[in-house]
């Protein structure tokens, strides 16, 4: 079975993305808006615990998510094409 290298990549930007979303508000709500870094800051430029990061770190988790998604279905398709062509 072969997996749909794009609809995956979009299944996984759009999980990670909103996760990063919802994630930034649930922080927010129980602590409020923080300027202070966090490990995400650092990997996404601009993204901070604000409503104004949430949308950043959304549009930086789409795309990181979409990459990693591509990538993990292209290498699972090229792994299991190998794997069935030698078993038959």
């Amino acid at each position: 079975m072969k997996l749909n290298i794009l609809a995956f990549g979009l299944t996984c930007g759009l999980m990670w993305g909103f996760g990063v979303f919802f994630l930034t508000w649930w922080i927010i709500a129980f602590m409020g808006v923080t300027n202070d870094p966090i490990v995400l800051g650092y990997l996404y430029r601009g993204y901070n615990v604000s409503p104004i990061g949430s949308v950043i770190g959304l549009a930086w988790a789409l795309a990181d998510g979409f990459v990693g998604g591509v990538i993990f279905a292209w290498l699972y398709n090229l792994i299991a094409g190998k794997l069935q062509s030698s078993n038959e």
